[in-house]
C-alpha cells in the first residue's frame, strides 16, 4: 500500500506531502510525495490522503480488561479502542487467562483490536484481601496464581519470576505491601530474567525514593510520587489517606525535583494517569463522600513538574468511558496532559506513541512512522496540532498493515456492557 500526499505528525512537526509505504505488516519507506518512484511502489495500491494527517498509532499505557474477566466487555472495549486509532495497550495486571487469549486473537487478526501486552502481578500477602484479587484467581486461592502472586521474605524468587514468565507476560507488576529490600530484589531478579519491571510509585510501606532507587522500567499514579513528602506515610495499600499538601503549596518542592531527577537520570518512565484523579474528585462531588488521597491540580502540577525535570512521560488511562461514549478514555488522558499538566499538543501526542512504546519495550517496532516500523497509524481529517480533540476526527486506522475504516465501526451495546457503573 502507498499512503500518499497525506501530512505527517512527527511530535510537534507537521510534515506535508509525504508518502507512507507499506509491505504487509510493517513501514517499507517514508518519503516525500515527489521523491515516490514506480520502482518504490510498483503494483501496490494507492490511497490519496490530500488534507489528511497521519501518525504512528496511540497506545494507552495502563489499561484493565479482566479484572473481573468478561470476555463481551473486553471485547468491545478492544473494538472501540482500534476503531478510535489505538494499536497497542498496556495491561497492567489482571485475570492472564483471559488476556492471554484475548492477546492471542487479537495478534492473528480474529477479532478487531489493539496489540495487549501484559504485566503478572506481584505483592504482599496481606494485599489478597483485595476483592479484585479474588475476582481474577477464580478456580485458585488469591495470591497463589502465577499471575498474581503473594510475595514474602520466605519466597523463591527464581521461581516465583518464572512462574510469571510463564503466563506470557512481558513485565512484572510490583503493586503493594512490599518492603524496600524485597521490591529491590523482585526488579533484579525480573531483570535478570529479561521482564520489564512495571510498580507503583509507591508501594506502600516502601517510600517513592525507594522504588525509584530499585529501577523499574516505569512508575505508575503522579500522586503516589506526592507521598514521599509525607510523614507519616501509609504503612499498607489499604492505609491510603490524602497525600501533605502543605508541602506543595509554594511551588515546586526541591525533594519532589530530586526525585524526577532521579527518574530522569535512570530513564525511569511516569505513567500518570491525571484521568484517575478527575474521575475520582467526579465521584466524591457526586456522593458527598471523602475527597480522593489527590486532586487533580496537584497530579497535573507534579506531571508537569516532571516533565520540565526531563522525565518521560506516557498516557495511561487506568479507566474507561461510559458505554455510549464513541471515544475511549485516552482521548481524555491527552487532553488533560496539554489542558492541566501544561503539555504541548506534540508532546502530549508523543506521550500516547512514541513513549508509550518505551513503556512496554516495543520502540523497536512500534510508536513511530518509521522505516521497519510496524505499519500502526492512525488518519485524521483535522490537524491534532492545532487541537488534541482532533483526534476525533479519524478516518480510519491501520494496525499491522490491516485497515479498519472509522465508518465501519460498530458502538457498544448494552449487550455487551450492561452497567456502566
Amino acid at each position: 500500500m502507498v499512503y500518499r500526499n497525506a501530512t505527517l505528525i512527527d511530535g510537534d512537526v507537521a510534515r506535508p506531502g509525504m508518502a507512507v509505504i507499506t509491505e504487509g505488516p510493517s513501514i517499507e519507506a517514508v518519503v516525500a510525495e515527489r521523491s515516490v518512484t514506480e520502482a518504490m511502489t510498483g503494483n501496490a495500491r494507492s490511497v490519496d490522503l490530500g488534507g489528511h494527517y497521519l501518525l504512528a498509532g496511540l497506545i494507552d499505557a495502563h489499561q484493565h480488561l479482566a479484572t473481573p474477566p468478561n470476555r463481551r466487555m473486553a471485547e468491545a472495549l478492544m473494538r472501540r479502542n482500534l476503531y478510535s486509532g489505538i494499536t497497542a495497550v498496556r495491561i497492567m495486571a489482571d485475570d492472564l487467562r483471559t488476556i492471554a487469549e484475548l492477546a492471542r486473537e487479537a495478534l492473528t487478526g480474529e477479532i478487531a483490536g489493539p496489540d495487549l501486552h501484559f504485566a503478572a502481578l506481584v505483592a504482599g500477602p496481606s494485599f489478597f484481601d483485595d476483592p479484585r484479587t479474588r475476582a481474577i484467581s477464580a478456580g485458585w486461592d488469591p495470591g497463589a496464581t502465577p499471575w498474581a502472586q503473594a510475595i514474602d521474605e520466605s519466597t523463591d524468587l527464581p521461581l516465583a519470576i518464572a512462574r510469571a514468565r510463564g503466563t506470557g507476560a512481558g513485565a512484572l507488576k510490583i503493586y503493594a505491601n512490599l518492603p524496600p529490600a524485597l521490591v529491590r530484589r523482585l526488579t533484579e531478579e525480573a531483570h535478570r530474567q529479561g521482564m520489564q519491571v512495571w510498580a507503583h510509585g509507591m508501594v506502600f510501606p516502601t517510600p517513592p525514593a525507594a522504588v525509584i532507587a530499585a529501577g523499574p522500567d516505569v512508575v505508575s499514579h503522579t500522586c503516589y510520587l506526592a507521598y514521599q513528602l509525607s510523614d507519616p506515610r501509609p504503612a499498607s495499600y489499604q492505609q491510603r489517606f490524602p497525600v501533605n499538601y502543605a508541602a506543595f503549596e509554594a511551588g515546586d518542592n526541591p525533594e519532589m525535583t530530586a526525585l524526577f531527577r532521579e527518574m530522569r537520570r535512570r530513564n525511569i518512565i511516569l505513567d500518570a494517569t491525571l484521568r484517575v484523579y478527575r474521575e475520582a474528585e467526579r465521584r466524591a462531588a457526586a456522593s458527598g463522600g471523602r475527597p480522593y488521597h489527590c486532586t487533580l491540580d496537584l497530579a497535573a502540577r507534579l506531571t508537569g513538574q516532571a516533565r520540565r525535570e526531563g522525565v518521560t512521560i506516557v498516557a495511561g488511562t487506568d479507566g474507561r468511558t461510559t458505554r455510549d461514549d464513541p471515544f475511549p478514555a485516552l482521548f481524555e488522558e491527552i487532553e488533560l496532559l496539554v489542558s492541566r499538566a501544561g503539555f504541548s499538543p506534540g508532546e502530549a501526542l508523543r506521550s500516547a506513541t512514541e513513549h508509550g512504546a518505551a513503556a512496554i519495550g516495543a520502540s523497536a517496532t512500534m510508536g513511530r512512522i518509521a522505516p521497519g516500523q510496524l505499519a500502526n497509524f492512525l488518519v485524521l481529517r483535522d490537524n491534532p496540532l492545532v487541537d488534541v480533540r482532533n483526534l476525533r476526527s479519524i478516518a480510519f486506522t491501520v494496525k499491522r498493515g490491516r485497515r479498519f475504516e472509522r465508518a465501519d465501526f460498530r458502538p457498544i451495546g448494552a449487550d455487551e456492557i450492561a452497567n456502566d457503573d
